[in-house]
């Protein structure tokens, strides 16, 4: 009796990503039809055993644009879709989507998103703009939105030489004064 290998995907507009978990696979075999049937076969784990998986997805692909890659842990595939439209899940038919079918959520993007190209996350409404471009690069400078503190003061690598130099100069005027 042959398994199911653990399966996770997303989506695009325009194409689909499917991710077949299963190290150290071996004689992995796959097919895709542009009627959106996908099946792999393997065997794998220390006994040996055969996985099988037939998927038939949501709507048609582009098989000659479709691409598929059987690496050491899983075999990782990107389906063109036929239409550039979200589907509304991955599998075809009415039923509850098998419990070895997840949601690759590193790298799933909203439908709402997907159309903005990067997309904007609601965050409640929290403006960002006062985190001096923290949103983009977290390493970014914090500005001087923190107010008096107690703590010594930090500031970026170039402007710490300055600094320093303004502060040798400084008190070379007081000593000498």
């Amino acid at each position: 009796m042959s398994r199911h290998p653990e399966v996770k995907w997303a989506q695009r507009k325009d194409k689909v990503f499917i991710t077949v978990l299963l190290p150290d696979s071996r004689d992995a075999k796959t097919n895709l039809e542009s009627d959106g049937v996908f099946t792999f076969s393997a065997k794998g784990g220390a006994e040996n055993h055969a996985y099988d998986l037939r998927l038939e997805l949501f709507g048609k692909v582009i098989v000659e644009e479709s691409k598929m890659n059987v690496g050491v842990r899983n075999i990782f595939c990107i389906f063109e879709k036929a239409e550039k439209v979200w589907w509304k899940k991955l599998l075809l038919g009415e039923g509850k989507t098998p419990h070895y079918i997840k949601v690759d959520w590193d790298k799933w993007v909203d439908e709402d998103e997907d159309d903005n190209g990067a997309g904007d996350l609601d965050l409640g409404g929290m403006d960002f703009s006062k985190f001096g471009g923290m949103g983009a690069d977290m390493g970014a400078d914090m500005g001087d939105d923190f107010g008096d503190s107690d703590d010594e003061e930090v500031t970026k690598p170039a402007e710490a030489e300055a600094a320093e130099k303004d502060r040798v100069t400084e008190k070379d005027a007081s000593t000498s004064a």
